[in-house]
This record gives structure tokens, C-alpha cells and sequence, in this order.
């Protein structure tokens, strides 16, 4: 095969001057309108333009009855579980029989928000004067897309208030991580790292793993979402509900429940970015003092349906 003979460059700069020459002028195209930006805002993340779509603020949770509370085979999986993680000689049946008993709750449908109240949320009933600004980190301020933390029981509730609704109770949220047929997570049952904001039970509970060391801007997990679209039910922040804390449910069924009439400590439910895989389950439950205030906990509202 004989080799293509080179063409020195400016005879070929030439003749293609020569072809244009010759061409008559093409006539001047009107560029096309931009389109239009996308509904929902682009996060960059590693180098990548992820484009989520926006959801309602608030979910639609149908009124019927489910199974509330972990049997003892659910609690001694959830053992099983947290045996696997690094601290594993410090895990006890304890720390999951406040998960005891099973009992059926019946619920009026209600609403709940679809994320966690975010930073710019409170900070418009902080403008009213109807909230107070919560104690934060000075040098490094909380975007406003990220839950907003530091705040007390009242607070919570006091925002909730001023939004026209109310925290959730325990079985409302309850229903709304589970589901009617128990799912063990908010996306179902099977366990997948990479789809909460989670940490791990050891000397140093933070995990980066799953993309963020603390606490990520609502939404960052859209398939640990419920079927119903609900976001961050396990992880990133422990949210308040409105009940006090008893250490045992009532076997007996109950229709709305409420907690208990008083008590010392309040409920919170979910997990934070600092917590292990056997507190993500959507029936784990823990307490707190209703004035504390902690960078892992936040909150939800709710409405009557």
C-alpha cells in the first residue's frame, strides 16, 4: 500500500480560503432561546451535576392500623446487629427492649413534612419573633439546606406552632418510617449503607462512608426515601416527637396514641449522622431532656389529615 502524500500546510490553508471564497455568505442564524433552569437547583458533588427532583412539603399518610414495637425476635436481631460493629462487647438486650411490646396502633391520617425542618425554615419564624435563634458554631454556619440543630423540645414545638401544625407523636412517626407492614427501614428491609446518613458504634461514631462525616443538607439520600417520598427518616439527625418517654409500650391496642401524661424526658426517634446500623431501624427509639440540645438532633412537623 503506498503511504498518503503529506500536503504541505499552507497549500491546504490555502485551498480551503479559496473554497470559502468561492461560497456564497451563508445567511446569519438567530441563536436559540436558553432554555429554561431546571425546577429543582443542581448540588454539585465530586464533580458532578446531581439534579434532584423537588417533592411536596408535606406527605399524606393514610388513616388504618399497623403493628407498632419490635418482638423478641426483632429485638435480638437488632442484638445480633449491633454485635457486628466495633464496640460489639458493649451491646446489650437493653438498649433495645424499650422497643417492647408489640400492640396494634389504629391512626387518624395525618400529614407529615417531607424533610427535616431546614435552617432557612426556622429562620423565617425566628424573623417573626415567634422562634429563637438556636445556639450554633460561630465559625462555621449551617447552610440553609441543612436541618436545623441545637434546638430544644420547645423549640421544636414552638416552630411547629407558628407552621400552622404540630410535632408528630411517636406512632405517627413511627407509621410513617415503617409503613403498614413493618418495613425494618424507611426503604424497606434490607440494609444498605449508602442510602442514610449514618455513623458507626465505636470510639470515633462518625462514618464518612457514606459521603458526609456529619450532618448533610435534607434530601441527600433520595433512595433511602419511603415509597411515599418521605426523606431522612433514618439517619442524619434524631428528630423530636411529641411524646414523653416510657420506657415500655402498653400491650393493649390503641387508637391515636399519645404517650404517657408526663414524664422527665421526651422521645426522639431516627437516628443521626453518628449512629449505627441497628439505630436506623424504624422502630428504635430513644429519650432526652426536653431542654437539650444537641448538633445531632432536629425535628418534623405534622398536621391532622
Amino acid at each position: 500500500m503506498r503511504p498518503a502524500l503529506a500536503i504541505p500546510l499552507f497549500l491546504a490553508l490555502g485551498a480551503a480560503g479559496s473554497a470559502l471564497a468561492a461560497s456564497p455568505p451563508r445567511r446569519r442564524l438567530t441563536p436559540p432561546p436558553l432554555p429554561a433552569p431546571p425546577a429543582a437547583e443542581a448540588r454539585t458533588e465530586g464533580g458532578v451535576a446531581v439534579l434532584r427532583t423537588p417533592g411536596p412539603e408535606a406527605v399524606l399518610i393514610r388513616g388504618g392500623a399497623f403493628l407498632m414495637g419490635s418482638d423478641e425476635y426483632a429485638i435480638a436481631h437488632a442484638l445480633a446487629v449491633c454485635r457486628r460493629e466495633p464496640r460489639r462487647d458493649d451491646c446489650s438486650e437493653e438498649m433495645f427492649a424499650v422497643e417492647y411490646a408489640p400492640h396494634e396502633v389504629d391512626l387518624n391520617a395525618f400529614w407529615i413534612d417531607r424533610t427535616e425542618v431546614t435552617v432557612g425554615r426556622f429562620q423565617q419564624c425566628v424573623a417573626t419573633g415567634r422562634c429563637s435563634t438556636p445556639p450554633g458554631r460561630s465559625e462555621r454556619p449551617a447552610a440553609p439546606d441543612h436541618p436545623v440543630t441545637m434546638v430544644s423540645w420547645s423549640d421544636a414545638a414552638a416552630f411547629c406552632a407558628w407552621a400552622g401544625g404540630r410535632l408528630p407523636t411517636e406512632a405517627e412517626w413511627e407509621r410513617a418510617a415503617r409503613g403498614q407492614r413493618g418495613r425494618v427501614y424507611p426503604w424497606g428491609n434490607v440494609y444498605n449503607p449508602f442510602l442514610s446518613n449514618h455513623g458507626r458504634f465505636g470510639l470515633y461514631e462518625l462514618d464518612a462512608t457514606d459521603g458526609f462525616l456529619e450532618v448533610a443538607a435534607v434530601g441527600s439520600f433520595p433512595d433511602g426515601r419511603t415509597p411515599e417520598g418521605i426523606e431522612d427518616l433514618a439517619g442524619n439527625v434524631q428528630e423530636w416527637v411529641a411524646d414523653w418517654f416510657a420506657p415500655e409500650y402498653s400491650k393493649a391496642s390503641a387508637v391515636n396514641p399519645r404517650g404517657p401524661d408526663v414524664g422527665d424526658e421526651r422521645v426522639v426517634r431516627g437516628g443521626g449522622y453518628g449512629s449505627p446500623r441497628p439505630f436506623l431501624r424504624g422502630a428504635s427509639r430513644w429519650k432526652a431532656p426536653p431542654w437539650a440540645r444537641r448538633s445531632w438532633m432536629g425535628f418534623r412537623c405534622a398536621r391532622n389529615g
